[in-house]
């Protein structure tokens, strides 16, 4: 569900710049998943044991299994060559260009 669904204003620049996105859990959420994407193994350890504290074990599962499956959805959609389509294009290009996603390197 999305923030327009529920009436709560993020901050998406967490995404790409750090911090809480002005949600519970912010900071632990951001840290853990910038640890399990830089492939910090030390960091990473610490990050699983603060998600715990934060969240509870099943939270931390939750967040993990998350992360893992976004991490492979644009791998695979880049690994077949499928590009974003011109809709979702139009849609999502003020979001992109905020984030600065389009410098990244993926197929669009």
């Amino acid at each position: 569900m999305s923030g327009k669904d529920t009436g709560d204003d993020y901050d998406l620049t967490a995404v790409t710049q750090g911090g809480d996105a002005a949600m519970s859990n912010g900071a632990v959420l951001n840290a853990f998943l910038e640890a399990v994407m830089v492939r910090d193994n030390e960091a990473l350890t610490v990050m699983r044991a603060a998600m715990v504290n934060a969240m509870g074990p099943a939270s931390m599962v939750d967040a993990a299994a998350t992360i893992a499956a976004f991490n492979a959805y644009p791998r695979a959609a880049n690994a077949t060559g499928i590009p974003l389509e011109d809709a979702k294009r139009d849609l999502t290009a003020e979001l992109r260009e905020e984030l600065g996603l389009d410098a990244l390197d993926i197929a669009v």
